[in-house]
């Protein structure tokens, strides 16, 4: 009867199948199975009926088996049935189990032939079984009938691939002795998914069917039309039999009888019938479960470990307990606190490695966006000039000025400081939008608790409100400080007398430049300030797409290569008398791009009035302006004259001209002592009034705000997904540790029953399964499953059969069929190992 020791095994697996069943889809392990296929009316059913004894499945014409029908059949003292989805319910008469099913049937696919992928879960205790796991899946058919659809071959197909393609799936291809082996359908699926046959089983019925003078002996010796695992012959009842209520235990013996008194049988009788059968799958069974638990402890234990920590605090956890909801309240706000801290000075723990946060935003923040901001106000030269021009010349009235007025030199820079108003203010915005983003991102860990985390964000958020709202305030009066008092004593302004110097400095500037063209290059040109991928996005269009190169800014050229290695330079592009265009995102596109244009109409590169660069991210949009504007190319700027005076007209004084850039000069070198200074000021003043405040409320004043809204116990009431969540660990957890505990119980120590040497199983064809296309008027049904790697032993030297299988690498995994193969004529050759239809 088996190896009693292994079929210990069995139990216990069903065992697990219970104790993971409570705990859903994330626990579902693909325990070990045996999978019944065949086509219609193959003698499937009966099959399954002799191994229980009793007559307990539906029966009819046509399609039957409408769901899968997980079956497992367990020793025991007494005789019942038991359904997963009718938990405590016995079913002692086997005729209500079958009622039973074609209810469950019915309910899912309804009473005219529709079929359901939803298995049935069925379990049998019998004295009289041994212990199996079976699944009967509906037969193969050709033609739909009733509601079944017009491509019901192809759905009960996938159905089928779907059980049978998992790699610790035993398959059990049944078909009928008077039908044409060769072009079993059951073996044609069973050899897409297991070409090499370590998990198929062979089994031939209706042997009592075949004509006189004929039988399936070669077959069932395995000599022809070989597997791996060979055949094993069983004969069922006739529906004469089962009309007349013949019963099974009388079938049993007759079948027996007729292997024993079969001339072509009797020397095998022992390894015939559905005992032996039963002992085979048996013990097949038992020897791929003792090999898979080993896994299956390991990921259970895995499981166990990541939950053991959470549900022992779960388990102490009492929500109605007041003592236990203020010190969860005391934890929260301080867990709170520290992931707040952590996000915005930074922690090596869990680093987010996808995009930036909390301080490092704003950080970039300080150090890109707000710089870049300040020199878009200091980079429209026409402008300034122009107003340094009407200052002077409005100052002196109707009389000619002998000296440059310094009134005009106040007057421009104080209309400079207070242009700072609006990057200041856009500024503080920003990081105040980060605070908050911040503060959500730490919240949503408070959403166990619906009301703590409502009023936490209240709280949270009216006191970043209220500390921007100081904020704004002391940013205004560093802009009035700065305005008060212009101070042309500071140690780096260059004063009126040096003013006229800094003209003949630029002049030397560009000497200078010139003859490093002609000669050496400058210091300047070899100091790298970025490098990166970046993609020339209008050339490439007109090209046939856009291209990306590896580009190098200096302080002197913007030079492009075809690749990282830079031995293949593209283009060099001197900087002088460029300037940044932003370029707005295009609807479809998922690049970010800027451009770069000539401020003196001339064409950037070859052709093109503008060279548009594309990168992939804003981060990298807003470093490479930071780092052009490093390089001196500022963003471009379309002025227009607020008094409607057009261009500034040009200069027909000599001692007007010399004025204007005597003032210019005087306003640059001053106001690039106050943009030093509110860069300095600004991330200084915002750290202290708003980050480093609302981080201390956070710390020392959020709870007593929690406490003084007088419904402390309230606040800590759990939502119903966190109640339902709390319930599902624990569940999950002692589920988890129950299969532990019974994988615990499993001793390994018996032998197995080696794998049989490999044969040659090229004489089955392959299934219409691999065929593509779509058939006229069938509906395309989903694509079967991968075909798992399989396991067992491998072995270097075969037959030739097997050579000629392991050479196809490359074997295109099963697929759901589009269109059927033709049936081609037949090979006289191999005509002899088909078995002779029935005529009757």
């Amino acid at each position: 009867m088996g190896n009693r020791g292994m079929e210990e095994l069995i139990p216990l697996v069903n065992r697990l199948q219970d104790a993971l069943s409570s705990v859903g889809e994330s626990c579902s392990l693909h325990l070990p199975q045996i999978a019944v296929v065949g086509g219609q009316s193959a003698g499937k059913s009966s099959v399954l009926e002799n191994f229980v004894g009793r007559d307990f499945l539906p029966r009819g014409s046509g399609i039957v088996t409408r769901r899968p029908l997980i079956l497992q059949l367990l020793s025991g003292n007494t005789e019942y049935g038991e359904f997963l989805h009718c938990k405590g319910k016995k079913f002692t008469d086997f005729d209500d189990i079958r009622k039973e099913i074609e209810a469950e049937t019915h309910r899912l696919t309804g009473s005219n032939k529709g079929i359901s992928s939803v298995p049935i879960h069925l379990r049998i205790y019998s004295p009289h079984v041994l212990n199996l796991t079976l699944v009967d899946l509906p037969g193969i058919t050709k033609v739909p009938v009733g509601d079944q659809p017009a491509d019901i071959e192809y759905q009960i197909r996938d159905m089928i691939m779907q059980f049978i393609c998992k790699e610790n799936c035993l398959i059990l291809a049944v078909t009928p002795a008077n039908t044409d082996l060769a072009n079993s359908d059951a073996l044609k699926l069973a050899k897409d998914v297991d070409p090499q046959g370590q998990r198929t089983i062979g089994v031939i019925t209706k042997l009592d069917l075949m004509d006189k003078g004929t039988n399936a002996r070669e077959i069932l010796e395995n000599r022809l039309l070989p597997l791996r695992r060979g055949y094993i012959g069983v004969v069922n009842r006739s529906q004469k039999d089962i009309d007349g209520k013949k019963d099974i235990k009388a079938a049993l013996l007759a079948e027996q009888k007729f292997f024993l008194s079969h001339p072509a049988y009797k020397h095998m009788a022992e390894s015939m019938g559905t005992p032996y059968l039963q002992r085979t799958l048996n013990q097949q069974l038992t020897n791929h479960i003792r090999d898979t638990l080993p896994a299956f402890r390991s990921l259970l234990q895995s499981q166990l470990l990541s939950l053991n920590k959470e549900a022992e605090e779960y388990k102490q956890y009492s929500p109605d307990d007041p003592a236990r909801r203020t010190k969860t309240l005391l934890q929260s706000v301080q867990h709170l606190a520290a992931d707040f801290e952590k996000l915005i000075e930074g922690s090596g723990d869990k680093v987010d490695t996808v995009s930036l946060s909390g301080g490092a935003r704003i950080n970039r923040i300080f150090h890109s966006h707000f710089p870049y901001e300040l020199i878009k106000l200091e980079s429209d030269e026409r402008k300034l000039r122009r107003e340094i021009n009407y200052a002077i010349r409005n100052i002196h009235g109707v009389r000619t000025g002998l000296f440059t007025p310094d009134m005009a030199f106040q007057a421009i820079v104080k209309k400079q400081i207070s242009r700072l108003e609006g990057p200041c203010m856009k500024f503080v915005d920003m990081v105040s939008q980060e605070l908050v983003t911040t503060v959500h991102q730490c919240i949503r860990k408070l959403s166990s608790f619906p009301k703590l985390q409502d009023e936490t964000e209240r709280i949270v958020t009216t006191e970043i409100q209220q500390q921007e709202s100081k904020c704004r305030e002391q940013v205004m009066l560093l802009i009035d400080i700065q305005l008060a008092y212009i101070n042309t004593k500071h140690e780096d302004f260059i004063g009126f007398s040096n003013a006229q110097q800094g003209f003949n400095q630029i002049n030397k500037k560009i000497v200078a430049r010139m003859a490093g063209n002609q000669g050496v290059a400058p210091l300047s040109s070899l100091i790298v300030i970025r490098k990166g991928w970046l993609t020339i996005s209008n050339i490439g269009f007109m090209k046939g797409g856009a291209k990306g190169y590896w580009f190098i800014l200096t302080a002197e050229s913007l030079s492009w290569f075809k690749d990282d290695e830079e031995k293949e330079k593209k283009y060099m592009l001197p900087l002088d008398n460029l300037k940044l265009r932003d370029v707005e995102k295009g609807f479809m596109s998922s690049k970010f791009v800027f451009a770069i244009v000539n401020t003196e109409l001339r064409n950037v590169y070859k052709d093109y009035k503008s060279l548009e660069l594309a990168c992939n991210s804003q981060e990298e949009l807003d470093s490479w302006k930071a780092s052009l504007l490093q390089a001196g190319v500022y963003p471009e700027k379309v002025t227009v004259d607020e008094q409607g005076n057009g261009a500034l007209e040009n200069f027909t004084d000599p001692q007007l001209e010399r004025q204007v850039e005597t003032i210019r000069s005087l306003v640059d070198s001053y106001m690039s002592i106050i943009y030093k200074t509110i860069k300095d000021l600004m991330p200084k003043t915002i750290m202290h009034l708003m980050i480093n405040s609302v981080k201390e409320f956070i710390s020392s004043e959020l709870l007593a705000q929690l406490y003084a809204l007088g419904e402390c116990s309230a606040l800590m009431d759990e939502s119903p997904e966190q109640q339902k969540y709390r319930e599902e660990v624990l569940r999950k957890h002692a589920a988890l540790k129950e299969a532990l505990a019974v994988v615990g119980k499993i001793s390994t120590s018996t032998c197995t029953t080696p794998m049989p040497p490999p044969v040659d199983s090229s004489w089955i064809q392959p299934s219409s399964l691999a065929t593509s296309g779509k058939p006229l008027g069938r509906g395309q049904a989903p694509s079967a499953p991968r075909v798992p790697a399989h396991i067992g032993p491998t072995h270097s030297t075969s037959t030739d059969g097997l050579q000629h299988l392991t050479g196809q690498p490359n074997r295109p995994p099963p697929s759901v069929p589009r269109t059927p193969l033709p049936i081609h004529p037949r090979d006289p050759s191999s005509c002899s190992g088909l078995l002779p239809r029935d005529t009757r």
